[in-house]
């Protein structure tokens, strides 16, 4: 009986409930603990970076980390909330209500329900795999736009600055700027102590919850410097329930058509942020991941988070992977994190109630750094410019339009680029390195090199590398126009094949015009090796009927020796080349 019922709950959480036993448990025990005080601080300050009160944020750590682990496909993806989430969550939100109000407090709750509902469909339809056109390079570019925005949003906190009336970095960089002789020495102070004790730590051992020292670093900092009689630093203050309470969003139906399209910009955001972390941790762990079932996983915990007072949440990588490195065997170290949180904000609520602004302004700042990952930027400009300038573009539209569209513009970019390198596929005319009987073929260097061996003055040899679909269409035949109108051109063409992906209907038509020129100049079209794709199509359109199945060869050699006996004797009895063997009168017929 109790073997049916782990092959049940198999089926329906995932196979590694059959790996639970006393030693998984313990340790994922132990990596439950170390997330639950990994996320302590974070929780407080992303939720403050999502213009919501700190509980919120705690909240999100608490449901939506135990549903998505138990839903999801990943056994070490730990969810809640995160700082691009928070970060686009706020962007979106504050044009519509004060952050922090009621009002918007009400709107985040609907908005990450709608966010759920929006995830889990697209893994239920099996729409995964769209996930996989967000270009990491667009997504890089997201991050470190998100990454200056929460530097912009920390600085006001971190300085002890008034707070502004826009939202915007601009706006808050002009705030910043006009206050700046306002900054109070205590933020400032408070601010320096968080960033220390938290770099410090992080740099003897990263496997250990630097943020949470930081911050108490700066809790600590903070009661001194109001206990000497400074100006006071502000501090949180008290917090609600450590557990989260049950509340249907209370939204007007009014509202619910703009709600769609801000929850589908969120959407977006998550799933990009989803199936990367996922795959992040599965490429160290050697998991597989099913990316449909992972967002469905995301969407329920989405689902069910904005029913129990928890704002958008997705996987977060500075805390799966270090649930990862702690040596988590299955989902449940994110479930022992959930109600390890629980009782920690039970037990710890007076203390969380001294932690000061400036401190989780100084954690953001340290996100801020990390997330902007200057080594990535260094590598990418030295190795691939042209990924690097969609990484730039797709950043600075994060920081000065909305973040959705950032988005948009940094995958369609990609999209772009890609369908640029692709429209011009390579077209390389080869040849042979020598005359020996080792000799290989070769591409044919422009301006031909003064040893190479000449080409054969009938017979034009082509490699093409890459798809002919219609984008790459007017390409291949401008280049092939320009193959047959050069001076002396060979007349016939065998075109290896190999490296031709695939065609469709305009790159079928282009090799149809190309076998009508050649055979009106007097020439022929042969193909090596072409793919079966490829001679499918060519059947479906009845261009194979009209080449004729004996222009296709399987191999060089037998291409070279049957295109031989189709030359003109007449040009080759002058023909000063004879690159094939078949040229030569006392050489064995057996190909070039």
């Amino acid at each position: 009986m109790a073997f049916q019922g782990r092959a049940w709950l198999g089926r329906l959480f995932g196979d590694w409930v059959a790996d639970v036993g006393p030693a998984t448990l313990r340790a994922d025990l132990a990596a439950g603990l170390l997330g639950a005080l990994l996320v302590l601080p974070q929780g407080v300050a992303f939720a403050t970076l999502a213009g919501l009160p700190p509980e919120y944020g705690l909240y999100s750590a608490i449901i939506p980390c135990a549903v998505a682990a138990l839903a999801g496909s990943s056994r070490h993806v730990m969810s809640g909330p995160t700082n691009a989430n928070s970060l686009a969550l706020f962007a979106v939100l504050a044009p519509l209500a004060a952050a922090g109000s009621p009002a918007y407090i009400q709107l985040a709750l609907a908005v990450t329900v709608l966010v759920g509902l929006m995830q889990w469909l697209v893994g239920a339809l099996r729409l995964g795999s769209l996930a996989h056109f967000i270009s990491p390079s667009a997504l890089f570019g997201f991050t470190s736009g998100a990454a200056v925005l929460i530097a912009v949003h920390a600085l006001k906190d971190a300085l002890g600055l008034p707070a502004a009336d826009a939202h915007g970095a601009g706006s808050l960089l002009l705030n910043l700027a006009s206050h700046a002789g306002q900054a109070q020495a205590g933020s400032i102070i408070v601010t320096l102590a968080t960033l220390g004790a938290a770099l410090l730590l992080r740099r003897l051992d990263k496997r250990k919850p630097y943020m949470l020292a930081g911050l108490a670093a700066g809790t600590l900092a903070a009661a001194a410097w109001n206990a000497w009689g400074g100006a006071d630093v502000p501090v949180l203050g008290a917090i609600a329930q450590p557990w989260p309470p049950f509340h249907v969003p209370s939204v007007g139906w009014r509202a619910l058509p703009d709600l769609l399209s801000l929850a589908f910009a969120l959407t977006i955001v998550a799933l990009a942020q989803s199936i990367s972390i996922a795959k992040a941790v599965a490429a160290r762990s050697g998991q597989r991941i099913d990316a449909n079932r992972e967002f469905m996983g995301q969407g329920l915990s989405n689902i069910v988070g904005g029913f129990f007072s928890c704002y958008l949440s997705c996987g977060s990588l500075n805390r799966s992977v270090p649930n990862f490195e702690a040596g988590a065997r299955t989902p449940l170290a994110a479930v022992f994190s959930a109600l390890l949180l629980v009782a920690l904000v039970a037990l710890s609520a007076p203390l969380l109630a001294l932690i000061p602004h400036a401190a989780i302004a100084g954690l953001l700042l340290l996100v801020a750094w990390t997330l902007l990952d200057a080594p990535r930027w260094r590598r990418l400009l030295a190795t691939q410019r042209g990924e690097a300038a969609i990484a730039a573009a797709t950043m600075a539209a994060t920081v000065t339009i909305r973040m959705e569209v950032a988005i948009l513009l940094g995958t369609v970019l990609s999209l772009m680029a890609y369908l640029h390198r692709t429209s011009r596929p390579a077209m390389r005319i080869m040849g042979f390195d020598g005359r020996g009987l080792d000799r290989r073929f070769v591409v044919m260097a422009q301006p031909p090199q003064p040893e190479a061996l000449p080409e054969c003055p009938q017979l034009k040899l082509l490699r093409m590398e890459g798809s002919v679909y219609f984008g790459a269409a007017a390409h291949v035949a401008q280049r092939l126009h320009e193959l047959r109108a050069a001076p002396d051109a060979p007349r016939h063409l065998l075109v290896m094949a190999k490296s031709m992906n695939f065609i469709d209907l305009a790159g079928a038509e282009v090799w149809e015009d190309e076998l009508a020129a050649r055979r009106a100049m007097g020439g022929d079209l042969y193909f090596h090796r072409p793919r079966p794709e490829v001679l499918a199509m060519w059947r479906r359109t009845g261009f194979l009927q009209r080449l004729g199945e004996d222009h296709i060869f399987p191999d060089k050699a037998t291409a070279l020796h049957a295109i031989y006996a189709r030359l003109d004797r007449a040009v080759c009895a002058g023909c000063q080349a004879r690159i094939f063997w078949e040229c030569q009168p006392d050489s064995p017929q057996a190909g070039g």
